[in-house]
């Protein structure tokens, strides 16, 4: 019932005006976890799972309404992202466990920037720490109460091991995301 009551307010959150960037050529799926970038070309992350283009690639995550995706820079020029939904997709990667899983697939590489994009009124910094679905009856769901962009820029430095001053946050709701 608590679930069904935050979801309805959530989704009643203004999210403020759509965005949307469209990538041309393919745009092939990677696997959650594990695999080696994609030769320069678009790679798709989508809800749940992380994905990695390599230098001069980009990386498209479609449909972000009420997801954040995160997007890491490579000194090289490559880039890691991670699509963090804000309700788990069945089989995917909660939002308390895709930036422990992102820190695993950028690992000690140099960083230059991570970018934060999506719903951000639609997230409380928590919930990378306990995913919506991680409460229990009667356990009380953060609701966010407007746009925290530096409480969640310092919940994704804390969650990847890296400096806060890295972190950029943009609230860019409702639509199809390329990052390149």
């Amino acid at each position: 019932m608590a679930g069904a009551l935050l979801a309805a307010a959530l989704l009643a959150l203004p999210l403020g005006p759509a965005t949307e960037a469209r990538a041309s050529g393919p745009a092939p799926t990677g696997p959650r976890t594990g695999a080696a970038p994609a030769a320069a070309g678009a790679v798709t992350v989508t809800e749940g799972r992380i994905g990695e283009a390599a230098p001069g690639g980009v990386i498209i995550y479609p449909s972000v309404t009420s997801c954040l995706t995160v997007t890491v820079r490579l000194r090289d020029g490559g880039l890691v992202g991670a699509h963090a939904s804000l309700f788990q997709v069945p089989g995917e990667l909660r939002s308390d466990a895709i930036l422990s899983a992102l820190k695993d697939r950028v690992g000690d590489r140099p960083v230059t920037a991570i970018e934060v994009r999506g719903a951000v009124g639609a997230w409380d910094p928590g919930y990378f720490v306990k995913a919506i679905e991680g409460y229990g009856e009667g356990e009380q769901v953060p609701v966010p109460e407007g746009r925290d962009f530096d409480g969640l820029a310092g919940a994704v430095a804390a969650g990847l091991g890296r400096p806060r001053a890295l972190v950029t946050v943009e609230d860019v709701p409702d639509g199809d995301q390329t990052v390149g």
